[in-house]
């Protein structure tokens, strides 16, 4: 449950700017060690690169509370082939555990979902791990699981 003081407390949802790097460096390290994903510096680079390059199509939202970056949202806008607008891809979510249940992931899927109204995107679409039961009962509010299975092929 929340608490009075941690529901009055405005959480603002804005682009990543150059001066969020230690910040999200310091997100993002939590978020693969989360999920056991030994990503290389290189990748993290080229990603906090492409994340401040407004050509690119990565953008990352952080959550700020009181001057301080509980949370990000990593996603990719594209084309498909699908429908005849583009789609955006929430390929990474992650609030600190110090900043979780307090409403900061929802306001970041809110602020995307409204995103996707504003900027036309056909849909809005991510996926979890399935033992991921934290983050399913925040997804679980805003939609429906798919019956689509993933695959991955990697090059080695």
């Amino acid at each position: 449950m929340h608490n009075a003081a941690v529901t009055t407390t405005p959480c603002i949802i804005r682009a990543a700017l150059p001066s969020d790097e230690p910040a999200w460096r310091q997100l993002w390290r939590g978020y693969c060690d989360f999920y056991e994903a030994p990503v290389p510096d290189e990748v993290t680079n080229r990603t906090w690169k492409r994340i401040l390059d407004p050509d690119a199509q990565v953008m990352c939202l952080v959550a700020e509370v009181e001057g301080k970056v509980y949370g990000f949202a990593n996603c990719v806008v594209h084309e498909n082939t699908w429908e005849t607008q583009a789609v955006c891809y929430l390929e990474d979510l992650y609030v600190t555990p110090s900043g979780r249940g307090r409403g900061i992931g929802g306001s970041l899927l809110e602020w995307l979902r409204n995103a996707m109204r504003a900027e036309g995107w056909a849909r809005l679409y991510w996926m979890t791990k399935a033992d991921n039961a934290q983050a399913r009962r925040l997804y679980d509010r805003f939609a429906q699981t798919d019956d689509f299975v993933r695959y991955v092929i990697r090059q080695k």
